[in-house]
């Protein structure tokens, strides 16, 4: 029996055996590069950016920023004519630094610019540069101006250029800062029959490196704010042309109502009025739907299924109440809607919007800011002799505009003095200076709710029978009995 099962098994070992021989052994260089490979894996060859293909915008789908067009008018007509330029002796900018706020339009304005220019529009993003190995982003840099001088004219678009352009320090990146190196010498080997230029943005000009934004570089910075009034209106009706929007809506009272924000939160507002009128299965966007639009974009979508406690709603109405209380009080902005749905992140909310447009505020200005930030704390604490976890943005906003005002703004008893970051490390005079700001401004909310305690509760009555109070029935509740001051310490 065991001479018959060994004369089955013996062929299927010599099978194997012959297959295994056949094939190739791996040589010792090939296991040398299988360990250098798992060690070091090697870096995606850098491939240069592309031209992006984008919808075609000209300068008429840009409202407003009349004196920006107007500067960058003249390096449209450099790129179309350039000699024209060249026998007045002029040389063509290098660069165009756009810096703002988020949402003012530097992408848009950068692509219309092609667009008028006829340029090929190359696009990247101040990410796509920074690798983990060192010269991958230094080549990239160099593919990009390479293909953009083949197809000049050309405009290079360097979005959040702050992502490789931020200042250098004794622990920067290697890589880094030799991407960021590269990035200067390509602006500077520009030859002057070359019609090729950079334009980029960043939401924070402060941190760039100062030898990317000296002259002969970044020629021109432009500052883009968020638009006023007038322009608001005019960005209005770019967003909302090509909407059917009822005869009753006039967008100068939506500009009104949107003071402080930015173009693209006024497109947001115009597509969501939009979709909210398809929900509705109306014909036209009206104001009920614009209302619920700003609202939206303001504090975020409601959660009507948010269950709240009867306690936590009671506490919700006193905290609103409070804002909305002390926001009156002092008078610098209006209080359209005082809510206790669940909107966003917040539980609550008290919508406030400046009057007008301001460029300028006083200090006293700010602390009255801070004490409306302190009045839901402060209207808890003299319901309930307790704190909760409600007020956290509110004493976040409250510090940073506290450490502003000692830090950067010289509205202190410490003086006429800027402290940087790197002046605070175990500054006490400045901690305590901040520390005295809020103590007052939280002392200050919590005078005016004592001093008008039956009108706090009211508010807060009102806001648990109906949820949410416009303006006119605020107004209503404390016509009956006027505000008063804090009493004197």
């Amino acid at each position: 029996l065991m001479i018959f099962l060994f004369s089955l098994i013996l062929p299927f070992f010599l099978f194997l055996i012959l297959s295994l021989s056949r094939r190739p052994l791996p040589s010792e260089g090939a296991f040398q590069k299988a360990k250098e490979g798992r060690k070091n894996p090697p870096a995606e060859e850098p491939q240069a950016a592309q031209p992006q293909v984008f919808p075609q915008i000209t300068f008429e789908d840009v409202a407003g920023l009349d004196e920006v067009k107007e500067e960058l008018w003249e390096i449209i007509d450099f790129l179309k004519d350039p000699q024209r330029y060249e026998k007045m002796g002029a040389k063509l900018p290098r660069g165009v630094l756009f810096y703002g706020p988020p949402g003012t339009g530097k992408t848009l304005l950068a692509k219309a610019a092609a667009q008028e220019a006829s340029a090929s529009f190359h696009f990247a993003s101040g990410s796509e540069f920074v690798e983990k190995y060192v010269g991958v982003g230094a080549k990239r840099v160099r593919n990009l101006f390479e293909k953009a001088r083949r197809e000049g004219p050309s405009i290079i678009f360097i979005d959040e250029i702050d992502a490789i352009g931020a200042r250098r320090t004794n622990e920067s990146n290697n890589e880094k800062d030799q991407t960021l190196n590269q990035l200067l010498v390509e602006m500077d080997g520009f030859q002057p029959n070359e019609t090729v230029i950079v334009m980029a943005a960043t939401n924070r000009l402060d941190l760039l490196d100062e030898a990317l934004i000296r002259p002969g570089r970044f020629d021109r910075q432009i500052y883009m704010g968020n638009p006023d009034l007038k322009v608001r209106e005019e960005i209005l009706s770019v967003h909302f042309r090509n909407k059917p929007v009822d005869g009753s809506v006039a967008l100068k009272s939506i500009a009104r109502r949107t003071p402080g924000m930015s173009g693209a939160h006024l497109a947001s507002i115009a597509n969501e009025a939009a979709i909210l009128a398809v929900r509705f299965h109306k014909r036209s966007i009206g104001e009920k739907e614009i209302d619920m639009a700003i609202e939206k974009v303001l504090a975020g979508p409601e959660h009507k299924r948010c269950v709240i406690s009867p306690r936590e709603r009671e506490k919700i109405a006193f905290h609103e109440a409070g804002h909305a209380l002390v926001s009156k009080f002092f008078g610098h902005e209006s209080v359209p809607k005082v809510s206790i749905i669940s909107r966003g992140r917040a539980l609550g909310y008290t919508m406030q919007v400046p009057r007008e447009d301001r460029y300028l505020i006083t200090a006293t200005e700010l602390k009255d800011k801070i004490q409306v930030l302190f009045g839901g704390r402060a209207a808890e604490s003299l319901i309930y002799n307790e704190l909760s976890s409600g007020a956290k943005d509110d004493l976040k906003k409250a510090n940073q505009l506290a450490r502003e005002m000692v830090c950067q703004l010289g509205m202190s008893s410490l003086g006429n003095i800027v402290y940087e970051a790197g002046d605070l490390k175990e500054n006490a005079a400045v901690e305590n200076e901040i520390r005295r700001i809020i103590d007052d401004c939280y002392e200050g909310a919590l005078g005016i709710l004592k001093n008008n305690f039956q009108t706090l509760s009211d508010i807060a009555r009102r806001l648990m029978e109906q949820e949410t109070l416009l303006e006119e029935e605020l107004d209503q509740i404390i016509g009956k009995r006027k505000i008063s001051p804090p009493s004197p310490a």
